[in-house]
């Protein structure tokens, strides 16, 4: 989950518009991957449990 804005990240949908295919797990998305609402880093993310 974003720390910023609060979007989270699911790894079955995955982020298809920026380049992150459907099943890509967290550990395999780049550092330079960005948050699509707010554009944070992947830093800025942390494990939520749903």
């Amino acid at each position: 989950m974003c720390l910023i804005c609060g979007w989270i990240y699911d790894e079955a949908v995955g982020d298809e518009e920026h380049g992150i295919a459907p099943g890509t797990r967290w550990a395999e998305v780049p550092m330079n991957w960005t948050c699509p609402e707010c554009g944070a880093r992947k830093e800025d993310f942390e494990m939520v449990q749903i």
